[in-house]
């Protein structure tokens, strides 16, 4: 109910003083981005193992139903590169119908997500983590188009399995095939920037390879027919989800959900950074579960935010989200006008727009950072999740960077700093602390860092090894946290020293700190 609340309050902000003039920005933009959109939806619905039709009827409603319900006025939600590394092996071991049925319990899980308010789980996700799950996505894609880039045959469920099996099946790429996907991306990376803000680079390369191939008549495998309606003949049914064993498909869908997730969640505090303005993350949460339960019921693939499209939008002067559903307007009218066009482009023509997408979804700004200002533990979650990506599940990969970010955090807060210095009385006294006057040595320990479990046997063997020390003075200015084994290891380590006859005052104790210390000792 409150995030029902919070969506009517927002729509209102957004829409108020809404008039024609807005209006007309936001069918612009909607145009602009549907121009980006259409190539990109075709190739992801082919790349994903279904069909060009899925990514568009995935695009058109997906910007409609979460565009509408979506947690800003700005995000552009359809087929991603992305999803399709999780897509394409899942159409090879359960079909079309593998894909609708994980993509619906997907759209389940995140609506539990949004109703769960973890809308900000993305913030405890490391930057190079993502940098790194985002390459090794990269990397499946572009393996996972060779096939039809080259007009070959692979085997295995991986990505990376399906590579090396051209080495055993034999690798005899068709040259025309080729050739196609080559002179789309040619045409894509020397395409003019200044261009591209009209006619999208994607677009461009299909409409020229379109034209190509027209007098050339390479034969060459091609989309195909493009029904043109909204509802597919391979589309989810109620009668479908009663027939089969839903836990077959947790694992997948979970795939799905967290990807979907990831990618919306970036996608918004990444967008709202150019609009200034903030996503609701738990209402976006909602928007792209109710999305895509809805999606595999007309025959589509999962939805997510994009970034591309999203960036367009803004840049083309989005208004609202009136923008997202006058893209899918567009997409549709595309749908029936361009279909006999759109179902003659050359698969291996996608496979290149695929390619360059995915050398274009690494975060280069960042991994350029990253290696340049040689952050050591960066680097190694960045490989680590990389790695794991290709070789493993996109869900475990995730969670074995994270996890792995964590065990490098302990490993960093066991190594205290603890510098010893003798100090004379006169010193002392200057600054408030007065003891007895005596002849033995007094040395003082500051320590830096956090004491706890991991720490706690470091600190007693190196303090409780002072030789001649009458008098021991912990600075504890550096220890902003201590936990039940620091405040136990501190008791063991006091008992040891008076045992040596050496007596042990604390200094400038943080407050929360003294507060758990003397707890220990009440």
């Amino acid at each position: 109910m409150n995030l029902a609340k919070t969506y009517a309050s927002e729509l209102r902000t957004e829409f108020a003083g809404y008039n024609g003039k807005r209006f007309v920005k936001d069918l612009m933009s909607g145009m602009t981005v549907a121009a980006v959109a259409l190539p990109l939806a075709i190739a992801f619905g082919v790349g994903s193992g279904a069909t060009a039709a899925a990514g568009l009827v995935t695009a058109i409603i997906g910007g409609m139903i979460i565009g509408a319900l979506s947690g800003a006025s700005f995000q552009i939600s359809g087929p991603t590169g992305a999803m399709t590394a999780i897509l394409v092996t899942l159409s090879a071991k359960y079909g079309m119908q593998g894909i609708l049925i994980a993509c619906f319990l997907a759209g389940f899980m995140l609506v539990i997500a949004g109703i769960l308010k973890l809308g900000r789980m993305i913030y405890f996700i490391p930057s190079s983590v993502i940098t790194g799950f985002t390459s090794g996505i990269a990397v499946i894609i572009a393996l996972g188009q060779l096939d039809n880039f080259f007009h070959v045959t692979s085997s295995g469920d991986l990505a990376i399995t399906k590579f090396f099996s051209y080495f055993t099946k034999g690798f005899n790429p068709d040259p025309y095939t080729a050739a196609i996907g080559i002179m789309v991306i040619i045409i894509m990376l020397i395409w003019p920037r200044k261009w591209n803000e009209k006619v999208p680079s994607s677009l461009a390369s299909l409409i020229f390879v379109l034209v190509f191939n027209y007098f050339a008549k390479f034969d060459v495998a091609v989309v195909g027919e493009i029904p043109k309606t909204l509802f597919l003949q391979d589309r989810l049914t109620f009668e479908t989800l009663k027939s089969v064993e839903l836990w077959d498909f947790f694992i997948p869908a979970l795939s799905i959900a967290a990807l979907a997730m990831i990618e919306s969640l970036l996608c918004g505090a990444s967008a709202g950074k150019m609009k200034h303005e903030k996503l609701n993350g738990d209402v976006e949460l909602m928007a792209q579960g109710v999305g895509n339960m809805v999606i595999p019921l007309f025959g589509g693939v999962p939805a997510t935010a994009a970034i591309a499209r999203t960036s367009v939008a803004i840049k083309a002067g989005c208004e609202t989200r009136v923008t997202s559903i006058m893209h899918s307007v567009v997409l549709l009218l595309s749908m029936f006008i361009l279909a006999p066009v759109m179902s003659a482009i050359p698969l291996s023509a996608l496979s290149g727009v695929l390619i360059v997408t995915a050398w274009r979804m690494n975060d280069w700004e960042n991994i350029h950072y990253i290696f340049s200002h040689k952050f050591k533990s960066g680097m190694a979650k960045f490989f680590i999740t990389m790695g794991a990506t290709v070789v493993l599940d996109l869900t475990q990969a995730i969670i074995i960077g994270v996890a792995f970010s964590a065990v490098l955090i302990v490993v960093r807060l066991t190594d205290i700093d603890v510098t010893i210095s003798e100090i004379d009385q006169e010193k002392l006294e200057h600054i408030g602390i007065n003891i007895p006057r005596i002849s033995d040595k007094i040395s003082v320990a500051y320590l830096t860092g956090t004491i706890f479990f991991a720490v706690v046997d470091k600190l007693i063997t190196q303090l409780s090894e002072l030789e001649n020390t009458k008098v021991l003075i912990l600075s504890m200015r550096g220890v902003p946290v201590i936990d039940l084994s620091g405040v136990q290891g501190m008791i063991e380590l006091i008992n040891i020293l008076h045992e040596q006859g050496t007596e042990v005052m604390f200094t400038s104790v943080q407050p929360k700190v003294l507060i758990e210390m003397q707890r220990g000792v009440l």
